[in-house]
């Protein structure tokens, strides 16, 4: 037997100084972004195509990578969006009948570089006590022509997350209507701040046309099409950058137009309230993540895929904070209970709600679906008003 060429070296450098020497996985190259980690179990290809990890070089925490390979039907948006990969394993091997083509080659194809072959365990226990770091993965010729000194220096003069806005890069180009297969009971204005494909999906399942909207759209755009309701997606970046969207969403609210926001649409809602975001230490990003529904009692195990959170008291009605208090009444709707994080926000006295987290969740859990219940209620009350 033919024994199989030894890989390619690559490293991981933090800006701490911390190296992990590996194997190159995926391209060969560098990439500088924000080291997280990701927690799910299953799932790989739903996080790596999922436009909020824009900018980040994600760490799976589960410690075999790559079994079931990758194909076009798994892709929740048009392209993998991580800038670099981190794995303890990665199967030699796709072995699934929907594969169609292996985890590397899709890595390689979308220019991802990647390492395996390091400790992740011991990379996710630094990064939960030193919070989420700077990081770089080189590879190729990358590695070769630079010593450790040299790409540390790169890893730290690489921008943060902090302040960093991807929305341009992420939402789509133009406009574009999605029609349900059976009775259209309403119509939704969704604007796309790096939406997954099963967010649409949801609502087309409920009988609402949607129409995708780019994150730049002005409310008179938005406003001609006459929805029942707005939607503003998940997305990477800072929310306190994204203050076109805030505005756009302030005149949405001052319309009287029910609104649903999810993770980044969670973030500007609070922010269109008057209330301010901050980073976590190291987010919330996995598939298994517990959530209280204050209104029910019910705790939800959840996706989540997010760095930053509102920054509003837990308890109590809050009259919010815009505009001497316009926006009226507000409450927490929903809490993570790993560190009671707000996870979610109920206004009192108009049409608007948000989660933090992922309802449409693609690789599961669907403890959260019923939310997009709750907009087609929202729509079926505007239209019988």
């Amino acid at each position: 037997m033919t024994p199989r060429p030894a890989p390619d070296p690559a490293v991981l450098v933090l800006e701490d100084g911390t190296v992990l020497r590996g194997d190159a996985y995926g391209a060969r190259g560098a990439r500088l972004g924000e080291v997280v980690f990701a927690t799910g179990m299953t799932g790989y290809q739903e996080t790596l195509t999922d436009p909020s990890y824009a900018g980040q070089i994600v760490v799976q925490t589960a410690p075999h990578i790559g079994n079931t390979g990758a194909n076009a039907e798994d892709m929740e948006s048009r392209r993998v969006w991580v800038r670099g990969y981190a794995v303890r394993e990665a199967s030699r091997i796709a072995s699934n009948w929907r594969s169609e083509q292996t985890l590397d080659e899709l890595l390689e194809s979308s220019e991802v570089v990647g390492i395996s072959g390091i400790d992740t365990r011991m990379l996710t226990r630094l990064l939960r006590e030193r919070g989420a770091l700077r990081g770089g993965i080189f590879s190729g010729s990358a590695l070769a022509e630079h010593d450790e000194a040299q790409l540390l220096e790169q890893v730290r003069s690489a921008p943060g997350m902090e302040g960093a806005s991807f929305v341009d890069e992420v939402t789509l180009a133009q406009p574009v209507t999605l029609e349900p297969d059976g009775e259209v009971i309403g119509t939704v204005a969704a604007v796309d701040l790096g939406i997954k494909g099963a967010t649409p999906r949801a609502m087309l399942e409920r009988g609402l046309r949607v129409h995708l909207l780019p994150a730049d759209t002005p409310f008179e755009e938005l406003a001609a099409l006459q929805p029942d309701a707005v939607f503003f997606s998940n997305g990477p970046g800072d929310p306190a950058s994204a203050d076109a969207q805030v505005a756009l969403l302030r005149q949405v609210l001052d319309a009287g137009l029910p609104y649903f926001g999810i993770c980044f649409g969670n973030q500007l809602l609070g922010r269109a309230l008057g209330f301010g975001t901050y980073k976590l230490k190291y987010g919330h990003r996995g598939i298994n993540q517990p959530v209280l529904d204050r209104a029910t009692g019910r705790v939800e195990i959840t996706a989540h895929n997010h760095g930053f959170a509102v920054d509003i008291p837990l308890e109590g009605e809050h009259t919010a904070p815009h505009d001497g208090g316009r926006y009226g009444r507000v409450v927490v709707s929903h809490v993570g209970l790993n560190d009671d994080v707000v996870e979610g926000i109920r206004c009192l006295d108009i049409p608007a709600f948000s989660v933090q987290y992922h309802p449409e969740a693609a690789a599961g859990p669907h403890d959260a679906s019923y939310l997009f219940d709750r907009l087609v209620d929202l729509v079926r009350e505007r239209k019988e008003s």
